[in-house]
């Protein structure tokens, strides 16, 4: 399962590593994406501090949720042409659209609420900031590969509560390479 933000390169990738490994894959729209689509939508019919644009967003919204976004779409274009919208008027209306029709195949939000898999990436990213940015993102810090590798994965191992064990193996294994164990089967006694 893979959450995108419908950037060409960014499937063609996802598609080219998927087929390298041979899995199949699911791929998901990130609905914050979409979201933010509807809202520069909205801006088209109500002005920014009209609260009706929250009404239609969350209408749009829905209908997509609910596995009709070819049918928010519809919508869409039958508003704007209803308002007699000029096309820079309608521009944002239109490329919401757009961008909805050349994703249509990643917003089954339905099917994928029913699988239970996500259809927004904020747990990942706030995951990413706390382990990641929190720490390394720090002005006038340098670190290399494996000094950011090794600072992350002890901070992946803290926050998923693993350290007391952790700790107990590490300990184990630094005693083990630090001190190791003369093997005395291999002596024999001259004495």
């Amino acid at each position: 399962m893979v959450l995108v933000d419908g950037a060409a390169h960014q499937l063609e990738l996802i598609r080219a590593e998927a087929a390298r490994r041979k899995v199949e894959i699911h791929i998901v729209l990130d609905i914050v994406h979409v979201l933010e689509k509807l809202w520069a939508a909205a801006r088209c019919f109500h002005t920014a501090t009209d609260p009706a644009a929250e009404d239609w967003v969350g209408a749009k919204a829905a209908r997509i949720l609910a596995g009709d976004a070819p049918g928010a779409v519809g919508d869409i274009h039958a508003e704007a042409d209803r308002t007699g919208l000029s096309p820079d008027q309608r521009a944002a209306a239109d490329r919401a659209c757009r961008y909805l029709e050349n994703n249509a195949a990643y917003l089954h939000y339905d099917k994928a609420l029913e699988a239970g898999w996500p259809i927004a990436s904020g747990t990942v990213e706030g995951a990413a900031r706390h382990l990641i940015a929190d720490r390394l993102d720090i002005t006038g810090s340098r670190w290399s590969v494996c000094g950011a590798e090794a600072v992350l994965t002890l901070r992946a191992v803290i926050s998923n509560g693993d350290f007391p064990q952790y700790w107990t193996f590490h300990t184990r294994r630094e005693r083990e390479r630090l001190y190791p164990a003369l093997d005395q089967a291999e002596y024999d006694l001259t004495a």
